[in-house]
């Protein structure tokens, strides 16, 4: 499951680094939450968690509806 969350990050990486933004992954827990880092320009941004819950966690959460809960930044 972590390769294929990489994946999805990768796929992700660029809508963000156009912003000057990015994310790193950071872990998947037991309990299905992925864990991300938000970087660069998304990192304190204002919209920050927007970025996280409407764009993140819902392109993860569309393809792995079963094995992924929430995103959470750390």
């Amino acid at each position: 499951m972590v390769d294929n969350i990489k994946d999805a990050i990768e796929n992700i990486r660029p809508f963000l680094q156009r912003d000057g933004g990015d994310v790193e992954f950071v872990e998947y827990t037991a309990d299905k939450i992925v864990k991300v880092r938000l970087q660069g320009a998304c990192h304190g941004c204002p919209a920050a968690q927007m970025t996280l819950k409407g764009v993140i966690e819902k392109i993860l959460k569309e393809q792995y509806p079963e094995d992924i809960k929430a995103v959470e930044s750390v």
